[in-house]
């Protein structure tokens, strides 16, 4: 098993930041720095609190005034760019953290220095408490960073204006009205850096889950502009794609009337252990006399700690079937518990889907 990401912050790390903030930060004192980071509680904190932490620290050993510090935080990020640093990157959050908590009363100060810190660890997550506080000059400064030169800026333009960005603080006014979002996705529709149209893709992925008819529009708007953008489009509309939405099915070639069969579905055992493995195989048809691009899932119904069921649906495959062809597909599904997902004891469900329409399906018991 990985070691958790907490672990990163290790005494190799503070040795080598230590070294950074020696050449960056006037009178730095590493004594005083070092043990405001690990006091008493350090052990305890997990990943998100070992960031603030840091941050906190941090705040000892620099300047006051914030143009100061933010200026001493650009030469820190600016140090570890120079040294082509090799190690895991994420443990420098802590510097867009600052900004975030020490800058938000000081925007333009606070964007510049965003600017600068992004190109060496992504500041996704300082960047929304100030797009709440000042909606639209946030805005027209991501429009403005979605035609920088630097990649790792115009992904901020995107990325930190996700409407269902995940670990972030939520934007509901763009959950509401994605409108403010749109002018920089059409920036980047054709961006060269696949960082950065990946991040669009999430975006649009997102505004799905509110406003379907939106990313419709926009997928008709930017069919074959490029290869690139196609690409964007299909990840983008994941989400609709699973919920099984006609137009989207159809728009990306997956036509739901198509007549096709699943048989022979079957289980392994119709009696699981939790922590144990099910298999499962079943057989795919096109039953047109033309050729045919088929997207298949499955989907299991789980019982949850409530005695309800929740719904989740797993991609297995999209294929061009010859007319009539028949294929066979086997799968195994974990039924091991995780700090996202636990099991329950009980009656589950799981279905076989072709071109977002339920073919099949058969019950099964998960047990202790």
């Amino acid at each position: 098993m990985a070691e958790p990401l907490k672990y990163m912050y290790n005494p190799e790390f503070f040795d080598y930041l230590c070294k950074v903030l020696e050449k960056t930060i006037p009178n730095f004192d590493d004594i005083r720095f070092i043990h405001a980071v690990f006091d008493t509680d350090w052990p305890e904190l997990e990943l998100k609190q070992r960031t603030r932490k840091v941050t906190l620290a941090l705040h000892h050993v620099l300047p006051k005034d914030f143009n100061k510090a933010a200026q001493c935080l650009v030469h820190i990020a600016k140090a570890y760019l120079k040294t082509k640093y090799d190690k895991p990157i994420y443990p420098l959050i802590f510097l867009p953290d600052y900004v975030e908590v020490y800058g938000l009363d000081n925007f333009d100060r606070s964007m510049d220095a965003l600017e600068q810190i992004t190109q060496l660890i992504s500041a996704e997550f300082a960047i929304r408490p100030f797009i709440v506080k000042y909606p639209k000059k946030a805005m027209l400064k991501m429009e403005q960073w979605s035609k920088h030169n630097n990649h790792h800026v115009r992904r901020l333009s995107s990325e930190g204006c996700r409407p269902r960005l995940p670990w972030a603080m939520g934007l509901p006014a763009f959950k509401q009205n994605p409108s403010p979002i749109l002018p920089i996705l059409e920036n980047l529709k054709k961006d060269k850096s696949e960082y950065v149209r990946r991040s669009v893709a999430n975006n649009l992925n997102d505004i799905a889950k509110d406003h379907p008819e939106i990313v419709l529009k926009i997928a008709k708007q930017w069919k074959d502009v490029s290869p690139e953008t196609n690409w964007i489009l299909k990840h983008g509309s994941r989400t609709l794609l699973k919920q099984g939405r006609a137009e989207a099915l159809d728009f990306h070639g997956f036509n739901p009337n198509l007549k096709t069969q699943v048989a022979a579905l079957k289980i392994n055992s119709k009696k699981i252990k939790i922590d144990q493995v099910g298999e499962f195989s079943f057989n795919v048809s096109n039953q047109e006399k033309k050729k045919a691009q088929l997207r298949i899932e499955y989907a299991i119904t789980f019982l949850t700690s409530t005695g309800k069921f929740s719904r989740k649906i797993f991609k297995v495959s999209e294929k061009e079937f010859l007319p009539e062809e028949e294929k066979i597909f086997i799968r195994k599904q974990r039924f091991t518990d995780f700090t996202t997902r636990k099991h329950f004891p009980g009656k589950h469900k799981l279905e076989v889907i072709v071109n977002g329409r339920c073919k099949t399906s058969l019950d099964f018991h998960l047990v202790r």
